[in-house]
């Protein structure tokens, strides 16, 4: 779990540390050995990794809204962290839809809140806002966007995504330049792995279905998406922390973190993929009634991440696949220590990157 062991006693503040991503993130680094504090609202089921993995009682929680500016200043005031993580958001499609205000309010002004609490906060020396691959104006292209490409969207969530890049250059341009502060963004694909439970998401809704022992309805069958294990994305935020403190300004600004060029797969593949890996469950597609704008083909350029911090993905598709069904598996057989089951995770694929010669890992 190297990253040059550069989190040791560091006090690391995560927004969003309730959600899934947050979660597997608070729980990487308090094995790292980082004094974990998370700001978030509470979490939405009793089925949360959060929950389910008693984090509450090894990390310092806070409960409260990003859009309370007052409320995320009082905590950044009291921690003092040395590195902040945002991934408080609203991270839904289908929801934007029905609650776009409330998107749009999370989704950029909690940026905006974050940032300022970075800059009026003089002990934070790096500091990621963690996005979408979303966030570029999707033009249905068979090659992957760079960082550089367009912000777009066309709806509410990928836009708030757009916006929320928008917002982070804005303030790296006019308040970062000459401030001991680092910021830079990170954008990743679609993300999957135990402790997602999530409504309207592929692989929690395809779960929910084996639990209940009914068969899944896929709605959008052959949109093709980054899909990459949890810890992939997380291995890049924490290794892009870690080059921010020790490289400055050389590394600010956007960083994609997906698959390989050629790991994108249909969500009919990825569904066929989890029942071949053990997952008991089956599906049906959808009629052709009319459905909310969605995407069908997005994926990500990382050749910025690879070049410059050598990082690159760690597992295979199939790899990503039996993390996934191990994850889930072991949730809904009842795991008597659930934790332990994710930290466990956590060893064996810094165990893989190791192999790899990834850089982080050595």
């Amino acid at each position: 779990m190297s990253f040059n062991r550069c989190f040791e006693n560091k006090k690391v503040l995560i927004t969003g540390h309730t959600g899934f991503k947050g979660s597997w993130l608070a729980i990487w680094l308090q094995q790292l050995g980082a004094q974990v504090y998370g700001y978030a609202l509470d979490p939405l089921t009793p089925d949360d990794n959060f929950v389910r993995c008693n984090l509450a009682g090894y990390i310092h929680h806070t409960t409260g809204d990003v859009t309370d500016r007052r409320a995320l200043q009082q905590v950044f005031d009291t921690v003092q962290p040395d590195i902040a993580f945002h991934l408080a958001a609203q991270p839904l499609v289908l929801l934007s839809y029905n609650d776009p205000v409330n998107t749009f309010s999370t989704n950029i002004m909690g940026v905006v809140h974050f940032l300022e609490a970075v800059k009026r906060t003089p002990s934070v020396k790096a500091a990621v806002n963690i996005t979408s691959d979303k966030c570029y104006a999707n033009n249905e292209w068979t090659w992957g966007y760079r960082e550089n490409d367009p912000m777009g969207g066309r709806d509410p969530y990928s836009a708030s995504k757009g916006c929320a890049e928008l917002v982070t250059a804005s303030y790296l341009h006019s308040f970062f330049q000459h401030n001991a502060c680092v910021v830079a963004s990170a954008r990743a694909g679609n993300v999957i792995g135990g402790g997602d439970w999530a409504a309207d998401r592929i692989v929690p809704d395809f779960f929910r279905a084996v639990k209940a022992n009914k068969s899944m309805v896929l709605r959008n069958p052959y949109a093709t998406r980054p899909w990459q294990h949890v810890l992939e994305p997380l291995s890049g935020y924490l290794h892009l922390a870690w080059r921010l403190l020790e490289e400055g300004q050389a590394l600010e600004g956007g960083w994609n973190f997906g698959p390989e060029d050629n790991a994108n797969y249909s969500v009919r593949y990825l569904i066929e993929a989890l029942v071949a890996a053990g997952a008991k469950g089956s599906f049906e597609i959808a009629g052709e009634a009319v459905k909310p704008h969605e995407a069908t083909f997005l994926k990500l350029d990382i050749s910025k991440a690879v070049n410059y911090l050598q990082w690159r993905p760690a597992l295979s598709f199939l790899d990503t696949v039996r993390f996934t069904v191990q994850g889930y598996q072991a949730e809904i057989t009842g795991s008597s220590n659930l934790l332990a089951e994710r930290i466990k995770q956590i060893h064996e694929y810094t165990a893989l990157a190791r192999l790899k010669n990834i850089k982080w890992a050595q």
